[in-house]
């Protein structure tokens, strides 16, 4: 019977074959391939590309990431969600430059000592940059070698994921381990898929994977029941004022806790728009002209949901409080980060600010 490590071959027979060409994979430069697995994390890929591309049109080098300003990296990162993974970069390009500089440790124990990069990260930048053979373990992984080895216990659990990580370094082929690594993952991605049946007829592993052979792939990975979001109820307000040109009032949020240091719409933790909004005139001191409600939005964070409405307060311009501003539709597009959580209503400022103007 054939085992696992005698199929790596066709495994990366296929992987060389079929690999999608991802704009991260033309140039395998470390600061590359960081950037790419940073972005990845909980992230579709084809959201991804268009953000990766055009941060390394604009930070190119670790070094012009770690001199970038906090303002601008937010705004490169505006929408991708998850900030905190953007922070971390910018911490770990100082490290690099103050500690290596400048160039990525070709060491996997150096890499794990950076911000932001756990065993996956590290073990991704190790193997796919430098050809280091430790292995990368993200939830793909683990979907593929629970199939492979028929495996029933929680995926969750530290143990089991420690167990197949053992796995999967057991079956790696020194002299490829990039390769390798990405082939798991491209199997994941695209063969061995998630809560669906994967497509075993067209696997270069499905002669050795216990899953298959047993009739319980589909079944596989155990995964305990997620923690159920806390639902918080919001209204969300659209503060805007033609004096001396049409403009949003915008907020920056603390630099702790969810979605820290980003800028807002003001909100209010309320359900009800008319007595939210009757408070928030009282506390910024509003000359209102009128307020509109601008629709209902939800957003979905990892153990919260936001359930928000939205309402438009045409004001008389007054001088923004501390951490507020007064921005502009091209400041909000060029300058200013509204997370993907404010989209709903953040959408409609163009017409909000054009009917401002028009009037």
């Amino acid at each position: 019977m054939r085992t696992v490590s005698e199929r790596i071959p066709s495994l990366l027979a296929w992987y060389r074959a079929e690999a999608r060409p991802l704009p991260w994979r033309s140039s395998l430069s470390p600061y590359r391939v960081w950037v790419s697995e940073i972005m990845l994390q909980q992230t579709r890929i084809e959201a991804v590309i268009p953000y990766f591309e055009r941060f390394m049109t604009e930070l190119p080098t670790v070094r012009d990431l770690a001199a970038v300003s906090d303002e601008r990296l937010m705004k490169l990162w505006e929408g991708l969600g998850y900030y905190s993974r953007a922070r971390n970069l910018k911490k770990a390009a100082i490290q690099i430059c103050e500690q290596y500089g400048g160039e990525l440790p070709a060491d996997y124990d150096r890499l794990r000592g950076l911000a932001g990069l756990g065993e996956y990260t590290a073990g991704a930048v190790a193997s796919i940059a430098f050809g280091i053979p430790v292995p990368a373990v993200d939830g793909n992984v683990l979907r593929v070698v629970s199939r492979l080895t028929a495996d029933f216990e929680d995926v969750m659990k530290t143990a089991t994921r420690r167990r197949h990580t053992e796995t999967v370094q057991g079956w790696m082929p020194h002299d490829a381990a990039g390769d390798f690594n990405a082939a798991l993952m491209e199997l994941g991605e695209r063969i061995c898929l998630p809560n669906t049946a994967p497509r075993c007829e067209i696997c270069p592993l499905s002669a050795v994977c216990e899953g298959h052979k047993k009739g319980v792939a589909v079944l596989l990975p155990v995964r305990r029941a997620k923690t159920k979001r806390r639902v918080e109820r919001r209204t969300v307000f659209a503060i805007t004022t033609d004096e001396p040109t049409p403009r949003v009032l915008l907020h920056k949020r603390s630099q702790k806790g969810l979605l820290a240091g980003l800028w807002e719409l003001p909100q209010s933790e309320s359900d009800d728009p008319a007595a939210a909004t009757a408070a928030i005139c009282e506390n910024y001191g509003l000359a209102v002209r009128d307020t509109r409600t601008i629709g209902e939005g939800v957003h979905l964070f990892s153990h919260i949901e936001w359930r928000m409405q939205g309402v438009q307060i045409r004001t008389a311009h007054f001088p923004p409080p501390p951490a507020h501003v007064w921005a502009t539709l091209e400041e909000v597009h060029t300058q200013y980060a509204l997370p993907a959580a404010f989209r709903p209503f953040s959408r409609l400022l163009p017409i909000l600010l054009e009917k401002e103007d028009a009037e």
